[in-house]
């Protein structure tokens, strides 16, 4: 079984039903999936996102939040000085930079729906 890298965007367009979400699915079909453990209070901060621009959803959007947790994500822990630098480089947020680390570390696939993210060259 192949392993990717999941990052936010990607796992919250699964996760609340946006439009991509399909193509995500097939992108982590059959695979480990990985991320920094920071992926956790982004897709919090997604929900949030949605819960306050529609707050008639919420209780739906809280559900698919929990849908999170069971999610068989293996967090990886990253080395910080080198996201730093790794976000010095390509111009990225620390963020993102850590997504990319995890890749680049584990020589695994990123799967995101960030366009400046997806554009970095792997190495």
């Amino acid at each position: 079984m192949s392993v990717k890298v999941v990052d936010a965007s990607a796992i919250g367009a699964l996760l609340f039903g946006e439009p991509e979400g399909d193509e995500v699915s097939l992108a982590l079909h059959d695979v480990e999936m990985v991320a920094p453990p920071l992926i956790d209070i982004e897709i919090a901060s997604i929900c949030l996102k949605k819960i306050r621009l529609y707050p008639e959803k919420r209780e739906s959007l809280r559900k698919a939040f929990e849908l999170f947790f069971l999610l068989d994500i293996e967090k990886i822990d990253v080395e910080y000085p080198a996201v730093l630098r790794l976000a010095e480089q390509t111009g990225l947020t620390a963020y993102d930079s850590c997504y990319l680390w995890v890749s680049r570390t584990m020589n695994a696939e990123l799967v995101t729906l960030d366009k400046k993210l997806r554009n970095v060259p792997f190495a």
